[in-house]
């Protein structure tokens, strides 16, 4: 009798194809390859962008674009990706990383490139976020990739560690998806807040300076933080959606991304609420909201700063991958996203003198691979 034959994932169907045996330091092809295809992908994507508008950008940010700069950005990227890739192809025997990257940018030359005309044409309901992704693309990982090969917690670790492709998945859709978070965290947090609110509070709070209120909406959004996300571990219910983004195994830039949409509704939409019914200024919330976007992603990262007297007032890498420790010491611990005095307050501060976690993960249990089999894994009656 035949043994069937093992299906292979994503990522290792990747690996087959793109692997030559071959080092992958600098010098040798991989990295400029690596490089020309996420110009190329991401040119791609931005002159589908310049082509269909008004369903794949976001109305918000649609009209403040320059566009001569991102023409020009859009054209130089391709003839970056271009170079890049047969540099590649000259310095690797298996060429299928210069070829993929030469593809993808033939592609965006094909479309038009940085002077395709701009359709007119009335604004869709329903949209996609594809120019978020792409500006979220350049911006985090433009500053998280070379911070994390210059200071890696785990040097070799490398960019393509199991699990990458998943996480990219949850990355693109949380950029992509920004209409549906639009309606399900914003809309409800502000109808809410509208109706909590107490007008003699809100306006105390407005009478603050705006650095005072971010100071302020920081603290009150750590503290809402805090108690959604301990209830995610205590509550069964909430800890089948929440374990998602504990499955991760592999702590880097992306892996923060992992989180499941009923997490993130509820976690954002609390949080915001809770901004809401404080009342501050405008300005204070969206400060907040660039922060928290990059303190995310980098407390999440393979990254070991040396600052020991700033982590008693700031969450860094090694507070958060105490959070996401496989030890039996790490569960249940460090909660809080910007503040851990707000786990001494409540107890639950873990960050023994100069350790890091062995490991990552829930003990016991692995997730399924991709983003599609994440969002049903915790409605299954029994997790595989």
């Amino acid at each position: 009798m035949e043994r069937p034959v093992p299906s292979l994932s994503a990522e290792q169907w990747l690996a087959r194809v793109f692997a030559d045996g071959r080092p992958r330091h600098f010098g040798t092809g991989w990295l400029s390859g690596v490089l020309g295809i996420v110009l190329g992908l991401l040119a791609l994507l931005a002159v589908l962008c310049l082509h269909f508008p008004q369903y794949l950008t976001l109305p918000e940010l649609r009209a403040r674009y320059p566009l001569a700069l991102v023409r020009l950005a859009i054209d130089v990227g391709l003839l970056a990706a271009m170079a890049l890739s047969g540099v590649s192809m000259l310095l690797r025997r298996k060429k299928a990383l210069g070829l993929t990257g030469l593809a993808l940018a033939g592609a965006a030359l094909a479309l038009g490139a940085g002077g395709v005309e701009i359709p007119r044409g009335g604004a869709s309901a329903i949209y996609l976020g594809l120019d978020w992704f792409v500006l979220g693309v350049l911006s985090t990982a433009a500053i998280f990739v070379p911070l994390e090969g210059a200071f890696a917690l785990r040097r070799g670790q490398g960019a393509f560690r199991r699990g990458w492709l998943t996480d990219t998945q949850y990355f693109f859709a949380s950029h992509a998806l920004a209409q549906v978070m639009s309606v399900a965290v914003l809309a409800p947090a502000v109808a809410l807040g509208a109706v909590l609110a107490v007008p003699s509070a809100q306006a105390l709070v407005q009478s603050l300076p705006l650095v005072m209120q971010f100071a302020l909406a920081v603290l009150i959004a750590d503290l809402a933080q805090y108690g959604v996300h301990r209830a995610f571990h205590a509550v069964p219910a909430l800890w089948r959606f929440h374990k998602v983004h504990h499955s991760v195994e592999t702590m880097d830039w992306i892996a923060g991304s992992r989180l499941h949409l009923v997490d993130v509704i509820v976690t954002r939409g609390l949080v915001l609420l809770a901004l809401m019914v404080a009342g501050f200024d405008q300005l204070a919330v969206y400060a907040y909201l660039a922060l928290v976007s990059f303190h995310a992603v980098f407390i999440h990262a393979n990254f070991a700063p040396r600052a020991a007297w700033l982590e008693r007032w700031v969450a860094m890498p090694r507070f958060h991958h105490w959070h996401h420790g496989i030890e039996p010491e790490a569960r249940d611990v460090n909660f809080a996203v910007h503040l851990p005095m707000i786990d001494r307050w409540f107890g639950t501060h873990h960050m023994p003198e100069g350790r890091w976690p062995e490991g990552y993960g829930i003990a016991g249990e692995r997730a399924p691979e991709g983003w599609a089999a994440q969002l049903v894994w915790p409605m299954r009656r029994r997790s595989e």
